[in-house]
């Protein structure tokens, strides 16, 4: 798994520069929509159980309870105005590319859960997975991603720690990239 390593530092790092200005004019036009910081930081569980802290562009309002958005009670009232579109376009994601580089992510693996997400990590840790590195995309990301039950995100986490490999890492990838273009099954 050390080249998976080693191109999860070179993807980052590269994406990283590349997104750079993108991520600027982001950033500035989430502190220009709403009071508060434009990243906002995640307590996230890790490979193996561990605690990280991920970040991201801020999409909801500062006072937002930390569940999960399908969780909240009226999740689009939280949502800030540019909130909805950094979702749709997960232009929100990009600030974990420094997750990926600092070693506490992966470009590709199961997406990490909340800290208060134990129910989660129980079941990744019945099946494997969560001795994963976490990613920012996944084999559940492009099956379903929001529309998908806890059981079929996990079930799809258990396939890829069985199939996972360097083709099929850049097969999510690319898969990644259509999804998001065409928007597809993102709910909140």
């Amino acid at each position: 798994m050390a080249v998976k390593r080693l191109i999860d530092i070179a993807g980052s790092a590269l994406g990283l520069a590349l997104l750079a200005p993108l991520m600027m004019v982001v950033a500035l036009a989430v502190r220009l929509d709403s009071r508060g910081p434009a990243l906002f930081w995640s307590q996230r569980f890790g490979r193996g159980g561990t605690l990280f802290m991920m970040p991201k562009f801020r999409t909801m309002q500062v006072d937002t309870p930390q569940l999960p958005t399908h969780l909240l009670r009226n999740s689009g009232h939280h949502l800030t105005r540019i909130g909805g579109i950094l979702r749709k376009t997960s232009l929100d994601e990009l600030p974990q590319l420094w997750s990926v580089l600092v070693g506490d992510m992966s470009l590709v693996g199961p997406r990490p859960a909340l800290f208060n997400q134990h129910d989660l990590i129980e079941m990744r840790e019945e099946n494997g997975s969560a001795a994963l590195r976490p990613g920012i995309t996944g084999w559940a990301q492009v099956n379903g991603r929001d529309a998908l039950t806890l059981e079929n995100k996990v079930a799809l986490d258990g396939e890829y720690l069985q199939r996972r490999g360097m083709l099929f890492d850049m097969k999510i990838i690319a898969l990644t990239i259509v999804r998001v273009i065409r928007s597809e099954s993102i709910a909140h």
